[in-house]
């Protein structure tokens, strides 16, 4: 049953958050526990990618982007969004910001990114993957535009997660904000934790490993130093 309202959710669920919700959903990414999350991520991603170009998929606000231009700004930073009203926002707060010269952000979806072959020696997502219509298509234009060597970093909320993660984000938030936190779970098609490991295995990067960043799950996907050539993007 539960499965089967992951996928009825998905079904009716938007891919893109349209305004006036982006207005609400940029609110909340400025709480105190996203913005902590952000903090964590942006640690992560800068372990794997201390150098060159990364592309944030899902961007929304661009909060990520603008935590991550902060804590490294020789990065080369990219956001795509699927939703006009969340890349009109995130282009205000980088503007606001002070990052407009340092991060862009377009409009496309996560199956079919307006980048070549190779432009990116990291990919992330936040928050997003579990609304992506083909999750296999979206895995497979993540590798295509990896440089080869790059990584992957696919984080998202899970259904069940383990109990040791939820007592300490309890700890660090209360009991209020984690409850709210993982009720998206009863709303959103959030997968297991497992569910987002075995998604690797129908794309070419064929493996991935699962770890936890603070509440969130993070698939780590990483294309072979010696990956061969996949296709090209070309525009219209």
């Amino acid at each position: 049953m539960p499965t089967l309202w992951r996928r009825f959710v998905k079904l009716v669920s938007p891919q893109g958050i349209p305004w006036p919700a982006s207005l609400i959903y940029n609110r909340l990414a400025g709480s105190r526990i996203f913005q902590h999350h952000y903090g964590l991520l942006v640690e992560d991603i800068a372990s794997h990618c201390p150098s060159g170009r990364v592309l944030d998929v899902g961007t929304g606000p661009a909060w990520l982007l603008i935590r991550l231009h902060q804590r490294v700004p020789s990065l080369q930073l990219v956001g795509v969004d699927i939703s006009p009203a969340m890349v009109e926002k995130g282009r205000a707060n980088i503007e606001e910001a002070g990052c407009s010269a340092s991060i862009e952000v377009r409009q496309a979806s996560a199956e079919s990114l307006p980048f070549d072959e190779g432009s990116f020696d990291a990919v992330v997502s936040t928050g997003s993957i579990h609304h992506w219509r083909d999750q296999a298509a979206g895995l497979a234009e993540v590798y295509r535009v990896l440089k080869p060597g790059g990584w992957g970093l696919i984080y998202d909320l899970v259904t069940r997660p383990p109990d040791e993660v939820v007592q300490q984000v309890r700890r660090e938030f209360g009991r209020v904000r984690v409850a709210l936190l993982w009720l998206h779970s009863f709303e959103e098609p959030f997968l297991r934790a497992d569910e987002l490991g075995g998604l690797a295995a129908s794309t070419p990067f064929k493996t991935g490993q699962t770890k936890f960043v603070g509440a969130l799950c993070c698939l780590v996907l990483h294309k072979d130093a010696a990956a061969g050539p996949t296709r090209t993007y070309h525009t219209a």
